[in-house]
C-alpha cells in the first residue's frame, strides 16, 4: 500500500514536544531565555493541519518530553541534558503539571504519549498505542528538527509506518541546523510542507 492509499482514518499528525515548558514564555525554557521565533511560531502554523485532519477522521497524537520525578520529586535528568540545559530544575516537565502539557492552541490531542528521550518511540507505549488504533501513517512535526523530530522520524521508518516529515512544521534553534536535519531525513521519509498536506487531505 502506498502512502497515498492509506485512508485518513489510519493517518495521524504526530507532534513532538510542543509543550508549555518549551514554548510558552513562562515555561522552563522561556524563563531561561532559551527559544527561537521559528519554534514559537509552530503551534499556529500546525493548527490548521491538525484541525482539518481530525475533521476528516484522522488523529492528532501529542508526544510530551518528561522529566520523571524520583525521590523527593527531584527529576531524573540524563547527564548530556544536564550539561546542555543546566537551568532545568524540580517541577520542570513534571507529568500532570502545566509546563508538561501540550500548548493550549493545539489542545486537545486524541492521544498523548510521554517520552523520556529524543525519540517518541524509545521506551514508551507509542508503538502499542498506534497499532491499537490502527494508525499506519504518521505526519511528523515539532521540535527540535535535529533532535526529537529526526529521532522519531527514523524510528517510525524502521517500524514500517508510512512517514512524512513537515519541513515547515518542524523547527530548531537556528535555520541552518533545521535545514541540514531535514535534508538528512530525505532518504528515510517523504518531506512535505503543511500546505501540501492540507491540500491532499482536503481532496481525500
Amino acid at each position: 500500500m502506498s502512502h497515498a492509499e492509506i485512508p485518513l482514518s489510519k493517518t495521524a499528525l504526530l507532534t513532538v514536544d510542543l509543550q508549555n515548558d518549551f514554548i510558552h514564555p513562562d515555561g522552563a525554557y522561556g524563563r531561561a531565555g532559551q527559544g527561537a521565533p521559528e519554534i514559537a511560531a509552530l503551534p499556529a502554523r500546525i493548527k490548521p493541519l491538525a484541525d482539518l485532519l481530525r475533521q476528516k477522521g484522522g488523529w492528532f497524537v501529542s508526544t510530551q518530553f518528561t522529566l520523571v520525578p524520583a525521590k523527593g520529586g527531584e527529576p531524573l535528568i540524563s547527564p548530556h541534558l544536564k550539561e546542555l540545559r543546566p537551568f532545568l530544575k524540580k517541577g520542570d516537565f513534571l507529568p500532570g503539571a502545566w509546563g508538561h502539557s501540550l500548548v493550549d492552541e493545539l489542545q486537545p490531542a486524541d492521544l498523548t504519549v510521554e517520552k523520556i528521550a529524543y525519540s517518541a518511540f524509545y521506551m514508551t507505549r507509542m508503538e502499542w498505542v498506534l497499532r491499537k488504533c490502527g494508525i499506519e501513517k504518521l505526519i511528523i512535526g515539532g521540535i527540535v528538527t535535529n533532535g526529537g523530530v529526526a529521532s522519531t522520524v527514523r524510528d517510525s521508518h524502521v517500524r514500517d509506518f508510512a512517514t512524512v516529515v513537515l519541513s515547515d512544521g518542524s523547527a530548531a534553534f537556528n535555520t541552518a541546523t533545521h535545514e541540514t536535519a531535514i535534508a538528512a531525513l530525505k532518504p528515510v521519509c517523504r518531506v512535505a510542507t503543511i500546505a501540501e498536506m492540507i491540500d491532499e487531505i482536503a481532496a481525500a
